[in-house]
């Protein structure tokens, strides 16, 4: 089992930015050998895919609507993976979800490629 627990969320002014730790325990494979992800979900729409990144932070992969303003990352000695986003726009107004163990074909982009999620981070962006 893993146990996943995010934090860094927050309000912020349109424009401005933020950083989203996630932060892994639990027994099983190592963090180390599992792709992860941020995913988020608005109100009343569907959770939807934000970003992942392989075991080894080689290789990432971005949805459309946030690349060229979040970066994911990984700090494999430290079990956490991070979501640094920039530009903020009200329309990134969410809770964020991390996701652990990316199986399949990459990018791993669908929810049911996840085996382990967190419980979420509210993300408020003010216009």
């Amino acid at each position: 089992q893993v146990q996943l627990v995010e934090s860094g969320g927050g309000l912020v002014q349109a424009g401005g930015s933020l950083r989203l730790s996630c932060a892994a325990s639990g027994s099983g494979r190592t963090f180390s050998r599992y792709a992860m992800a941020w995913f988020r979900q608005a109100p009343g729409k569907e959770r939807e895919f934000v970003a992942t990144i392989s075991w080894t932070g080689g290789n990432t992969y971005y949805a459309d609507s946030v690349k060229g303003r979040f970066t994911i990352s990984r700090d494999n000695a430290k079990n956490t993976v991070y979501l640094q986003m920039n530009s903020l726009k009200a329309e990134d107004t969410a809770v964020y979800y991390c996701a652990a163990d990316g199986g399949g074909s990459w990018p791993f982009r669908s929810e049911s490629q996840y085996k382990y999620w967190g419980q979420g981070t509210q993300v408020t962006v003010s216009s």
